[in-house]
């Protein structure tokens, strides 16, 4: 009957000729634009196609010791009753909270470290700050220290908000630096700047941290970005990739850029430590160990990495990689 019906079509419809014509027109166009690099379907691709386009190229890394970690706290955080955060480090250390510390001065700050001015001490940053924010606190923590520490602005202040967006005012800024200075001159990370938002009654997001940044004994500033791991695997966390950067953010993105924030759980922290390492999406057979950037997506092997122009999850371009590893690593 199949057949009965295709002649019979063949014979008496052009409807048929219209099909055969528009099928083979596809089929060139896509192999048409394949040849200058446009992304076809792969149905339409033939079976010994091969790439034409470049290796993704190396990003070379050098890994280096992060005595600092911070995070925040269990319980509820507010301006008016203040937050618990949790800092973690490998030597004796100062915690120094700003409350309501002004934008412009963190970057000029910041930007002063990168131009000769080393802030590795809290009076550092306190002379750097210039008294731009509006409570000072400080904690002294221990190398085994796990305790949890609250901050708050005493009530006298009478603070209950930093005002509609954009702010000209960090509702917290949370500095680590190390206590002792033989320590200061054993590692190249001296201090930790993490940027911290706290909920109050203009602005009602959960708290969470926005940045994060790290200064060495050389001037330069890295500021921490996540990475982002496959969903649908099993194993690792999203470590943190560490980016140069010259600048601090702008105020104006605090509510966009607080939506990439990472949630890091210690279950698979040990996971990824014991070498369980995510499968790659790609072929499901080998493990995650290349991070595509500029999307910070760790989603392939190296050998499937080359293959690829665009990133398999959220199809950017890719301009570079680098090699995962489990040790801390910043870029060169």
């Amino acid at each position: 009957m199949a057949a009965v019906f295709l002649v019979t079509l063949y014979e008496y419809s052009p409807l048929f000729y219209i099909s055969v014509v528009s099928l083979c027109f596809v089929v060139t166009a896509a192999m048409v634009m394949g040849w200058f690099g446009f992304d076809v379907p792969v149905i339409l691709r033939s079976s010994d196609e091969t790439e034409s386009h470049l290796p993704t190229p190396e990003k070379q890394m050098v890994q280096m010791t992060n005595p600092f970690t911070l995070e925040l706290g269990s319980g509820p955080a507010s301006v008016t009753d203040g937050v618990s955060v949790r800092p973690c480090c490998l030597e004796p250390c100062v915690l120094s909270c700003f409350w309501g510390c002004k934008v412009s001065a963190l970057q000029g700050a910041l930007q002063a470290h990168q131009h000769g001015l080393k802030l590795s001490t809290p009076q550092h940053f306190l002379e750097a700050l210039h008294l731009h924010y509006h409570n000072y606190q400080i904690f002294h923590i221990g190398n085994e220290d796990r305790v949890e520490r609250h901050t708050h602005i005493p009530a006298d202040h009478e603070i209950k908000d930093f005002g509609l967006l954009p702010r000209e005012r960090y509702p917290l800024v949370a500095v680590l630096t190390l206590a002792e200075p033989e320590a200061r001159d054993a590692y190249n990370i001296v201090a930790s700047v993490t940027v911290i938002h706290v909920p109050d009654d203009k602005y009602s997001l959960s708290a969470r941290v926005l940045f994060q940044y790290l200064l060495t004994s050389q001037g330069n500033m890295y500021e921490l970005k996540p990475l982002f791991m496959s969903a649908a695997s099993r194993g690792a966390s999203e470590p943190f990739d560490s980016e140069q950067n010259t600048q601090p953010s702008e105020p104006n993105d605090e509510a966009s850029r607080v939506e990439q924030s990472p949630v890091l759980e210690e279950e698979e922290e040990n996971d990824w430590s014991e070498g369980k390492g995510r499968d790659c999406v790609v072929c499901q057979n080998a493990a995650v160990n290349k991070v595509l950037l500029p999307c910070r997506h760790a989603c392939v092997c190296d050998s499937c990495v080359s293959h690829f122009q665009h990133c398999p999850i959220c199809r950017a371009f890719v301009q570079e990689s680098f090699t995962l590893t489990q040790g801390p690593a910043a870029e060169q």
